[in-house]
């Protein structure tokens, strides 16, 4: 597969300003973080028709550290309007699923320098909705940014990954779009990861928008980035080729008596950041009751639904659950996602809707 000439080239020179944007982020390390979420003192940014408009995305909300250190350093280069349109829980591995024929809410959230919302939906919700027009006051960016994930989506794992669907339904829908994540693992990464992993993907996320300014950005893909575990430590970028790789499912049968009708899933954080639907350790007051309100609500569904029915002794039902596990590949070809970046390199990779 040829990759689009002007692509490669804005790349190659943004790995030569590689030096220079480590250093200028090691600086940027010296001063504490900043949470993205704000106060009072910080009021939604006007809007600046002189600037790009950038759509920032993700799967797993806006509490999400990989989002806060992302658009902390979009909105600290003060070139873009950024808004924020992110699920109001995790949908890490939804896919490109939507929500058909029921009511999607959208609640406003504080971000320092950005306009947010949360979606009581998917990342393909979120993106779809942004760019209806419904939602925010224009209905086409300059570029959408979907992540920083908490996991990598190589190989046959962009299937399942909801901010790979993030960026893909963009492309279907006209816009030019990016999908970041970091290879997080468990015994070895860190929060403040992301802060270095946002600083390594900045030159990326310039170079497409200049691409797209210029109208060089290919219209029939988007760009799939993969971030190594250590990111100031990264050997560079490498561009590179969907891999076959892909971690083995495991349906573990479960008792029934641990896991009751109405039970929600908890967080089974691993290698790949495979995560499920929960309320975030770190979720402000406020959201954490909106969710915990919106779980009781479900619950209550469920459990009314299952007192209304006929019950059948005849029926059996059996209870699993599904964990993924990780498996070493002996040869690993750098040309691929997966061994690029388990080799130290950022993965740079074209998804194409179509050859």
């Amino acid at each position: 597969m040829m990759m689009p000439p002007g692509l490669v080239s804005n790349l190659q020179e943004a790995l030569q300003n590689r030096k220079g944007s480590q250093e200028q982020g090691s600086k940027d390390n010296e001063d504490p973080p900043e949470p993205a979420s704000s106060t009072d003192e910080n009021p939604e940014p006007e809007f600046d028709p002189s600037k790009p408009i950038l759509l920032v995305t993700n799967s797993d909300g806006v509490e999400s550290p990989g989002l806060t250190h992302l658009v902390e350093a979009l909105v600290r280069q003060g070139l873009y309007n950024v808004h924020i349109c992110v699920p109001q829980s995790d949908k890490s591995v939804s896919g490109h699923s939507v929500t058909f024929k029921e009511t999607v809410e959208a609640c406003s959230a504080k971000v320092s320098g950005a306009s947010a919302f949360e979606i009581s939906g998917t990342p393909v919700d979120c993106v779809s909705l942004a760019l209806s027009g419904a939602l925010f006051s224009w209905s086409k960016p300059m570029l959408v940014i979907s992540g920083i994930n908490r996991g990598s989506s190589c190989g046959h794992h962009m299937f399942y990954s909801g901010v790979v669907a993030g960026a893909r339904e963009a492309l279907l829908s006209g816009v030019p779009a990016l999908s970041i994540s970091l290879n997080w693992k468990k015994d070895e990464s860190q929060e403040t990861d992301f802060k270095d992993a946002a600083e390594v993907c900045l030159p990326l996320i310039n170079a497409a928008i200049r691409d797209v300014e210029k109208g060089t950005f290919p219209k029939s893909c988007f760009l799939n980035i993969e971030i190594p575990t250590s990111p100031s430590k990264n050997k560079g970028f490498k561009l590179t080729k969907q891999s076959m790789w892909r971690s083995t499912p495991s349906w573990l049968a479960v008792s029934a008596s641990r896991y009751p009708t109405g039970h929600f899933m908890a967080n089974q954080q691993g290698g790949l950041g495979l995560q499920f639907a929960q309320l975030g350790r770190d979720a402000s007051a406020a959201g954490a009751a909106r969710r915990l309100a919106t779980q009781k609500k479900n619950l209550e569904v469920i459990e009314s639904v299952g007192a209304s029915g006929k019950s059948d002794s005849n029926r059996v039902k059996k209870y699993f659950r599904l964990e993924f596990q990780e498996k070493q590949q002996e040869d690993i070809d750098e040309d691929t996602d997966y061994g690029a970046l388990e080799s130290g390199y950022v993965s740079c990779n074209i998804e194409l809707l179509y050859s």
